[in-house]
């Protein structure tokens, strides 16, 4: 195609756009994304799942740069393997994250992406760890991506330490409904996964099932 005939968001870079949201409760961590793929002004991709496993019990929320999120995850994901082999043990959440922080930092000038890191060990239980450019920080929740900025009031008030599993799966649920009313960027559907001792359940909420607010 010549240039004037080729459609705009074949030049636009894919991002993420995006929600993306962790949060710890007493025995593990629920992870939560929306959907939405954009270049551009387009949507290019309705339903990604932006969760991405590190290992049987890590996983990742995805952010920024498409492309250079589902890199740093592949890569990790590599190396946990072969970090595993040689410890004869499950990696600690925490090795998981010093590893995207290690690549987001070597690469910050090439790269554009936000991971949250989260998942259980033996060690340690549930955490959530994030990443930005460097910065490796553990918080008992953490919001990303585009949408974040219109639900950081939500969670703010919402937000309490001791929260079940099934309040934990609730609230990011709503901070994910919340986001995807009100940023252009998100949604498509919701993806949950929680992580605990006992394995990971992964889940699909779909748009219609999502909950509504007084404005929608």
């Amino acid at each position: 195609l010549s240039p004037d005939l080729t459609p705009l968001w074949l030049s636009e870079e894919v991002k993420t756009g995006t929600t993306i949201i962790a949060i710890e409760f007493d025995g593990g961590v629920v992870l939560g994304s929306d959907s939405r793929v954009s270049a551009g002004a387009s949507v290019v991709n309705r339903v990604m799942n932006k969760l991405s496993p590190l290992h049987e019990k890590i996983y990742c929320a995805l952010s920024g740069s498409a492309a250079d999120a589902q890199t740093i995850a592949e890569i990790v994901n590599y190396q946990l393997d072969v970090h595993s082999i040689e410890i004869g043990e499950d990696p600690q959440v925490r090795s998981a994250a010093t590893l995207v922080r290690n690549i987001s930092y070597k690469y910050k000038e090439e790269m554009s992406a936000h991971l949250i890191v989260a998942g259980w060990d033996r060690r340690n239980g549930g955490q959530v760890y994030a990443t930005l450019k460097g910065l490796l920080t553990h918080q008992p929740f953490a919001v990303g991506g585009s949408g974040s900025s219109y639900v950081y009031g939500f969670v703010d008030a919402e937000y309490h330490r001791g929260m079940s599993r099934e309040e934990s799966q609730q609230f990011v649920i709503n901070t994910l409904s919340l986001a995807m009313n009100r940023d252009g960027s998100s949604g498509g559907v919701a993806y949950i996964v929680t992580i605990d001792e006992h394995g990971t359940e992964e889940q699909v909420i779909l748009g219609n099932q999502l909950p509504t607010f007084f404005d929608q």
